[in-house]
């Protein structure tokens, strides 16, 4: 497996991890019956639950943009040291943002999400080059 694919897979698991924990947060705040409802009324939530579901929305858009990148680059033949580490620092960077959100660490969870973001951007341009 290449190490692109090894970033995506681990991006992947991030993603269960936030989910899982997000729920758990939310389904504490609100009950098993709130949470399990068709939400046509906001729940009332605790400000770090709120934090972790929009860290979710976030990584839920931001997933599509990655797994692009990665099929981009291993389709094309482009792979190389450099996509690699591009892939892996945005699997850290991603690895970081959700506790940078969860625990408002500003600016720094902008800034990680720009590192994240310029590195996916690296490697569409590799695939491109």
């Amino acid at each position: 497996m290449t190490p692109e694919l090894v970033a995506l897979a681990i991006v992947a698991l991030e993603h269960v991890v936030l989910v899982g924990w997000s729920q758990s947060l939310l389904n504490r705040d609100v009950g098993g019956k709130a949470n399990a409802s068709p939400r046509d009324v906001p729940l009332d939530m605790s400000v770090m639950t709120g934090r972790l579901r929009r860290a979710l929305a976030n990584h839920t858009e931001n997933f599509p943009f990655f797994i692009g990148a990665v099929v981009c680059v291993v389709l094309s033949g482009s792979a190389s040291g450099f996509t690699a580490a591009c892939a892996l620092l945005y699997a850290a960077a991603r690895a970081l943002y959700i506790p940078a959100y969860a625990y408002g660490w500003a600016p720094w969870r902008s800034v990680i999400y720009m590192v994240g973001l310029v590195a996916t951007i690296a490697m569409y341009i590799a695939a491109l080059v």
